[in-house]
């Protein structure tokens, strides 16, 4: 697939002559041309931001390995942060029926705890985004984690669901700042095809997530309440930071960071959301994740109360949900990529989104009769692995466009689609626990209205790919 001019064969830990190319070099690069002596080429962007510059006598077989452990560290330590939402999210959800009985709560207000840390993420990433862009990623993000690491040792203790409510949009808060600038720092190191690539990589990491939280949230219910949980998300928030602060180093240069205040930031977001394709791809992308988050705000009470599932087998069926997202995540980024166009591949995801959605409608308001959680499971299933389809994409469509201020493009993103998803949580238990119906409507509503921005705002059939023509500086 063309890719601006830039090879498409690069792998993740191989520095490829593009990749060198393109890292940002210190200013002293453009001094007035002399007639320099033989200098070895500067270092790929990833080793050059997470290991010492490696000496010019040393033999390229070992650099070549010294960048492919920093690429594999810079990997590690960014799935660790994309990570942290869901294991925020997903290890209290086979809590939330005992919550609901240990602190005397309706569920709808027990639902909204999640919806907190939800709309803290959202609200969290527009102010940690532009930061990142004035003071560079690493002091933003050392700052969160910090926070995000008292907030949730406070919810373990917290002995009403008002103050569990307040804490959780605090640790929501603080978390956003893992979330957008591991976004930013991808499209710091990477471009074009390389970083949908990465991104897929990334999924790979941050799904097994989902896949072991519940499973980790089942056993620690075994031995203790849900306070346990918040224990041990705390212990994860304390390791995560210690590795952040002692292995990610800087990746914005101090000549690519923006001066300006909140006008400045502001003007920029209004200049990205000026770009109808960037919009497109930032609405489809957020209600995407709307219909997902609707299945993990609805899947303990539908799977749990509706079907009468125990904890461990609401587990068991959630880490082979988000088997499938990383399954098809890792066919998106190893087979599709480069060789089909990214908008057609999303393309196809959204409309395997919307045909799920609708099944689960169906099947839930009983126009099939009676149904037992097999067929439900099929489809939620069948829908969460598109989603492998949907999110790389339309991240990386998104911020190829925006090279000169990836960090704010992040922040539009993320909060576009926390803030979406948070409206959606509520929605699915508005009409009780005893049936499934609001989870699929809001689903295939989420669905539907993705599917129309991107083939509404993007147009794909009429535009040139965003990495082969980014927007203008805002």
């Amino acid at each position: 697939m063309p890719d601006g001019g830039r090879t498409t064969e690069g792998r993740k830990g191989h520095i490829t002559p593009e990749q060198r190319r393109s890292a940002p070099i210190p200013e002293q690069r453009q001094a007035p041309p002399q007639a320099p002596p033989a200098a070895p080429p500067a270092a790929s962007h990833t080793a050059s931001h997470t290991i010492p510059h490696t000496a010019s006598h040393t033999p390229p077989r070992e650099r070549a390995a010294t960048a492919r452990r920093a690429g594999l560290l810079v990997t590690l330590v960014l799935g660790g942060l994309t990570a942290l939402p869901p294991l925020s999210m997903d290890m209290y959800l086979p809590a939330l029926p005992e919550v609901t009985r240990a602190l005397n709560s309706p569920a709808a207000t027990v639902q909204i705890t999640l919806t907190a840390c939800l709309a803290g993420m959202a609200l969290g990433q527009i102010v940690v985004g532009p930061m990142s862009d004035k003071w560079g990623r690493r002091r933003p993000l050392l700052l969160g984690m910090i926070v995000y690491v008292l907030a949730t040792a406070i919810c373990a203790l917290a002995p009403t669901t008002e103050l569990l409510i307040g804490f959780r949009l605090l640790q929501g808060l603080a978390g956003a700042a893992g979330i957008v600038i591991a976004r930013a720092v991808v499209r710091d190191l990477y471009d074009g095809v390389e970083m949908a690539r990465f991104f897929s990589t990334l999924m790979l990491i941050s799904g097994v997530a989902p896949v072991i939280a519940p499973v980790i949230g089942g056993q620690v219910l075994r031995l203790t309440d849900w306070r346990g949980i918040f224990a041990v998300l705390t212990v994860v928030g304390v390791l995560l930071t210690l590795v952040v602060w002692k292995w990610l180093h800087e990746t914005l240069p101090p000549e690519k960071r923006h001066s300006g205040g909140t006008v400045a930031a502001l003007r920029t977001m209004r200049g990205l959301l000026a770009d109808r394709i960037f919009t497109g791809y930032m609405l489809a992308g957020g209600l995407a994740f709307a219909a997902l988050f609707a299945y993990v705000a609805a899947s303990p009470f539908v799977v749990q109360e509706i079907y009468g599932a125990s904890p461990q087998t609401f587990s068991l069926l959630f880490g082979v949900n988000s088997i499938g997202l990383i399954t098809v995540g890792q066919i998106n980024g190893k087979v599709l990529v480069g060789r089909v166009s990214m908008d057609r591949v999303l393309g196809f995801g959204l409309m395997i989104i919307t045909v799920a959605a609708l099944a689960l409608l169906l099947m839930t308001s009983g126009v099939f009769g009676s149904v037992g959680l097999f067929p439900v499971a099929a489809a939620l299933f069948v829908l969460m692995s598109a989603m492998g389809l949907a999110m790389p994409n339309t991240n990386a469509s998104a911020l190829m466009r925006t090279p000169h201020a990836a960090g704010s493009a992040s922040a539009l993103i993320g909060t576009s689609s926390f803030l979406i998803g948070a409206i959606a949580s509520p929605l699915v238990g508005i009409a009780g626990e005893d049936t499934a119906v609001p989870m699929a409507v809001v689903q295939l509503v989420c669905a539907v209205g993705s599917l129309a921005c991107f083939l509404g705002f993007v147009r794909p059939w009429e535009h040139q790919r965003p990495m082969e023509r980014p927007a203008a500086d805002a």
